[in-house]
């Protein structure tokens, strides 16, 4: 799971399901991201249309009678369709068919969107929580950056690097726990900003040590490329 970036509230913005601090934060971001910029536009005519994808309630008995009895008593503007429009309506329910399904479309990208935001979201939560453990075990990593590894006393872990370039194209950073000198995938992430903060997805136990290689995006199942940090043995 990749850690949670600025990038990963587009959908949740689009929702405005953001609080004015994170969103006063995103909107700085937004000003000068292009991607970010497209993002939002194809998403915010999806959560605009969600207000009408559910179903209306029935309208009153009387309401309908009301209607039906004015349009009665207005019986000499009623013009019949001629045969010809059967086309036009064809085509129309055609056109409206196609929108009905390019909406499910947008609809399910953005449903996965936000449950990507809240799972990256989830994981960033716990990550803090780790960070914030006064009986965890707090161990330098080096390498290309500096940061940390923070242990809880249950294996559970935490990686903190500071300044690691995003990953060029194509590239994600993975990081691994190797013991007794085998390495086990524990999650990716793209780096960038001041700080990356990385839940890893496997326990660290006695003896283990943490690195993060560049692999090619979306992972690896074996290390194969560089070494950027590494941990010592906890």
């Amino acid at each position: 799971m990749e850690s949670l970036t600025v990038h990963d509230l587009t959908a949740a913005y689009a929702l405005d399901a953001l609080d004015s601090a994170v969103a006063r934060e995103y909107e700085a971001h937004l000003a000068t991201c292009a991607d970010c910029q497209a993002q939002l536009a194809q998403l915010g005519g999806a959560a605009s249309a969600l207000a009408f994808a559910v179903d209306s309630p029935p309208p009153p008995d009387a309401l309908r009678q009301r209607i039906v009895e004015a349009a009665q008593s207005e019986r000499a503007n009623v013009v019949p369709l001629r045969p010809r429009w059967t086309v036009s309506v064809v085509a129309l329910a055609a056109v409206a068919a196609c929108a009905a399904i390019g909406f499910g479309i947008w609809a399910a990208s953005l449903s996965s969107s936000l449950n990507g935001e809240r799972s990256a979201r989830a994981q960033a939560d716990r990550a803090l929580s780790i960070l914030a453990d006064p009986n965890a075990k707090r161990l330098p990593v080096a390498g290309e950056t500096n940061g940390s590894l923070v242990v809880s006393e249950n294996g559970e872990a935490a990686l903190v690097v500071s300044r690691l370039e995003e990953a060029p194209s194509g590239k994600t950073y993975e990081a691994w726990v190797i013991q007794d000198g085998m390495p086990q995938r524990a999650g990716t992430f793209e780096g960038g900003g001041d700080t990356s903060v990385l839940h890893l997805q496997r326990a660290v136990p006695d003896g283990a040590k943490v690195a993060v290689t560049l692999e090619r995006r979306p992972g690896v199942d074996q290390p194969a490329g560089r070494v950027v940090v590494s941990s010592d043995t906890v």
